[in-house]
């Protein structure tokens, strides 16, 4: 039997073995040594030795391949912290406070049911006080300060801090999760609903991370091209272990360190609790994140143990309890912080050597490592981890910060597996937690059944202490501020020639936007406020003659010869490029137009951002997104291209958008357009701009479907009252050539359909002697949202007719509704349109064939309204039914 500390007899071969061996001899010494470490002082110790050679290796500059893991312990040992800036004590009683606050917000709300989290906030109350007390910048200084996503179930802690502040009072704590009045606080971090406080919503999990990577991206890129010097401004994100299996959570991180961005830290509360348990029963996530993190090129620092486990390290001279905290899997943790001493000496320290340790310690000290001396709990440890990630240089920073989720909520929480869905403590809960924290509550404020507040008055040593602290790091934190700074409006040449119409020339409509856009973009003053955000299309929605102009944001600049360089529309790269291409992902896309759609806000400088994208992955994609975006009251236009679900030949099922509008209208902020021809673009961008940077700028954002199908644009009908039309929803484009000839109807069509319609009206009265009136709708949604807003006015007493019934008042015959999206997005109207209402839609699955064959499979092409309309008519009684039976006949029983 062969020898297992012998190095095998044949080496597995490696890469390595591809490249010469200068000097075989030396090598084999090497190898020899290490057999000889194997042999006398066993595999850890020869384990230890590479890895400092590789450390040393890396530190004096040679090219190693980096560590993918390290041992279970603090990457900052406790010889190499750095002194505390603060007075440890007075922030403990601060800590204590908000602690106490928190709790007994969220246990008075449960009292009406309402619920909220507690045990978040109290694994992680540290790691928010140390950064809150001596790192996160406010907006008070020249800069912008830093930008805090904080965990949303943590929310109940960032409120106790602000009322401690005095920037909330005690009825509003009591408002908590009661907004119906308009006064209340919400449940999570809310701009819309609490705008002076939260700057980013956070609580639809792993979106926070995301979108901390693409803001901190963006801040680069505001100072890059000369807008706004962010140099000061730092980017935190509290997430939990949890939290990060959303994919979302780690999309980007390949982004953050490709891009060197030292200006991002994420803090994961690692408390190894999930909602319903372990976030590893079986494994270690600490150690996983780490992998993962440190593969993908982050700085990782690890902060696991509090201070009570300084000296125990110490005294481990094999390596026996680092291996042995590397080995126990996280849910038998849990299971150690909350069983007693007796049970951690028989199942933890194991064997000869952990034995000897355990023997030197008491059973209190025991417990105290488990239950709670944990480096997320303990100022010292924070401080040091938060140092090292703002004197980092060169890579985005994570610390993985371990906790007890429900610390200082008593036994009954602390490491429990359902103290998530926990929402109130018990009055006997609430004075052991008091006498845990030291607070000074008298037992008659605790007799009760309404648990007090606890504030140690305005003037109180803490109240003074916390706002020096704020005062010192530029102000309070969270805040959003908005500085009132409009746009002037860009000059009106763009506009007006899209107004004139193209011409004998076919131009599709998403060609026409991107022209506009363009011609937008040269003016002095508005056009670098412009961010265009395209994920890797730039070529399909004819956006490439913007690569040499505009240039594309890279900031490394372009270190290479373009393969196109020799051509007039080449692929440019620069630091200072306007042009956002993001590739593949409409996530990281969203997340980027969110930052910048927000920036008005965030830095006081507002910009236009631009994204474009195929319209089938917008809303079904990133729709979450989306709401997050209205949540963060952004303002920008978000652009659907090659829309619809027949204009897109030869791509198919899952290339065929026939809903987004449908989605889009679920979100109140998102004011959706789908125009048919360049002038109604004109429109709408015009009064965009207007309302969301002008002089009394609304939080919306605009969503615009275009499409690829060239078409020749018409000049905008001379009518004033066809711009009103345009903006509201609808207006008559083209009445009937002899409105008294015959019988009439109404088409209502909106984007590419408007050309479907248009020839149907033409057949209607040449070979049917109908007369119809066409309609071009701008916007279903809009059209809806005015009627519902006139049924909301008549439940106060206010009598209004909407606005697509007035339009519609008086017009004769039945109306037929035709778009190329499900019927759902016209019928959004059919209750307030007086006459007889019916629609057509490309309702199903999409399919690839021509336009031609896809519109006639859907019954929309204008062979099929022609018949639908002639139907209509019949049901009426305005013509015969074998007129129908004829028109079915003539298209070959197919429409």
């Amino acid at each position: 039997m062969s020898d297992p500390a012998q190095p095998a007899e044949s080496p597995v071969t490696s890469e390595l073995d591809q490249l010469p061996d200068r000097d075989a001899e030396e090598t084999a010494e090497w190898q020899a040594s290490l057999d000889a470490v194997v042999r006398h002082a066993g595999p850890d110790r020869a384990v230890y030795l590479l890895r400092r050679v590789h450390e040393y290796a890396a530190a004096a500059g040679v090219p190693v391949p980096g560590l993918l893991s390290s041992d279970y312990v603090n990457t900052i040992p406790a010889s190499a912290q750095p002194a505390y800036p603060g007075d440890i004590a007075m922030e403990t009683r601060i800590t204590a406070l908000n602690r106490w606050n928190a709790a007994a917000m969220v246990t008075r709300a449960s009292r009406l049911g309402l619920g909220g989290h507690i045990s978040t906030y109290a694994s992680a109350a540290w790691l928010y006080e140390v950064g809150f007390n001596h790192f996160f910048q406010g907006k008070d200084g020249a800069g912008s300060g830093d930008q805090l996503y904080i965990q949303g179930h943590a929310s109940p802690g960032i409120y106790a801090r602000v009322f401690l502040e005095g920037r909330l009072r005690e009825d509003q704590l009591d408002g908590y999760r009661r907004e119906a009045g308009g006064n209340g606080l919400p449940s999570y971090p809310h701009p819309r609903r609490l705008p002076w406080l939260w700057e980013f919503p956070t609580v639809s999990m792993g979106l926070g991370p995301l979108a901390a990577v693409y803001q901190a991206r963006f801040n680069r890129y505001l100072h890059a091209r000369g807008i706004k010097d962010t140099s000061g401004s730092r980017v935190w994100a509290f997430l939990g272990d949890g939290e990060v299996d959303e994919p979302e959570s780690t999309a980007a991180l390949a982004l953050a360190a490709r891009e060197g961005l030292d200006n991002l830290t994420f803090v994961i509360n690692c408390n190894l609790q999930r909602l319903d348990g372990p976030v590893r029963s079986n494994h270690r996530i600490v150690q996983e994140l780490e992998s993962r993190f440190r593969g993908a090129g982050w700085n990782v620092v690890k902060s696991l143990w509090g201070e009570a486990w300084d000296p125990v390290l110490g005294q481990d001279a094999d390596g026996s309890l680092v291996r042995r905290l590397g080995a126990v899997p996280d849910a038998q943790m849990q299971t150690y912080a909350a069983r007693d001493a007796a049970y951690t000496r028989e199942h933890f320290f194991t064997g000869d050597a952990l034995s000897r340790i355990a023997a030197g310690l008491s059973d209190s000290r025991l417990t105290e490592l488990f239950a709670t001396s944990r480096g997320g709990h303990e100022p010292l440890k924070v401080h040091a981890a938060y140092r090292a990630a703002v004197e980092h240089r060169g890579q985005p920073t994570v610390i993985l910060a371990q906790t007890v989720k429900g610390h200082t909520l008593g036994s009954d929480f602390e490491s429990r597996n359902a103290n998530h869905q926990m929402k109130k403590l018990t009055m006997a809960q609430f004075r052991a937690m008091r006498d845990t924290l030291e607070l000074p509550i008298p037992d008659n404020a605790l007799s009760g059944d309404l648990v007090p507040y606890w504030h140690p008055g305005e003037d109180s040593e803490e109240v003074r202490y916390l706002r020096d602290r704020r005062a010192a790091l530029g102000g309070p934190a969270p805040a959003r501020r908005v500085v009132a700074k409009s746009l002037k409006q860009p000059p009106s040449g763009p506009f007006e020639t899209q107004r004139k119409g193209s011409g004998k020339q076919e131009v599709a409509t998403t060609t026409a936007l991107v022209r506009l856009v363009k011609d937008l973009m040269r003016d002095e003053e508005t056009g670098p406020r412009w961010v265009p955000i395209i994920p890797d299309e730039a070529r399909t929605f004819g956006m490439e003659s913007l690569f040499p102009t505009a240039g594309i944001y890279a900031p490394e600049g372009q270190n290479y010869e373009p393969v196109d360089g020799d051509q007039l529309l080449h692929y440019r790269e620069a630091r200072d490029g306007q042009l956002i291409d993001e590739g593949i992902t409409e996530a990281g896309s969203l997340a980027e137009f969110t930052a910048a759609a927000t920036a008005y806000a965030t830095h006081g400088e507002p910009m236009i951002p631009f994204y474009i994208f195929y319209a089938m992955f917008g809303f079904q994609r990133t729709g979450d997104q989306f709401w997050a975006l209205a949540d963060q009251l952004g303002r920008g236009f978000a652009v659907g291209a090659t829309a619809g679900r027949t204009t897109m030949t030869g791509e198919g099922l899952q290339h065929g958008d026939g809903h987004s509008h449908l989605l889009a209208s679920t979100n109140p902020a998102a004011v959706s357009y789908d125009p048919a021809f360049a002038f109604e673009i004109s429109v709408i961008v015009k009064e965009g701009l207007r309302r969301m940077y002008g002089d009394q700028p609304e939080d919306v954002f605009y969503y615009l479907t275009v499409y690829n199908e060239p078409k020749r644009q018409p000049a905008m009908p001379d009518d004033p009252s066809v711009e009103e039309g345009i903006l509201r929803g609808m207006y008559l484009f083209r009445p009937a050539a002899s409105p008294d000839a015959g019988p009439r109807i109404q088409l209502l069509a909106s984007g590419t359909a408007i050309h479907w319609a248009l020839e149907a009206q033409e057949q209607l009265a040449s070979e049917w002697g109908v007369q119809a009136d066409v309609w071009s709708v701008t916007s279903w949604t809009e059209l809806r949202r005015d009627a519902l807003d006139a049924d909301w006015a008549r439940l106060d007493g206010e009598e209004r007719v909407p606005y697509v019934t007035t339009a519609l008042s008086g017009a004769q015959g039945p109306v037929l509704a035709v778009s190329d999206w499900m019927r759902q997005v016209p019928d959004q109207i059919s209750q307030w349109v007086e006459q007889d209402y019916s629609s057509l839609g490309t309702d199903g699955f999409g399919l690839s064939d021509t336009r031609e064959a896809v519109r006639r499979h859907f019954r929309v092409d204008a062979e099929s309204i022609v018949v639908a309309a002639l139907a209509q008519l019949a049901r009426s009684g305005a013509i015969s039914a074998e007129t129908v039976a004829r028109a079915r006949a003539r298209h070959d029983g197919r429409a």
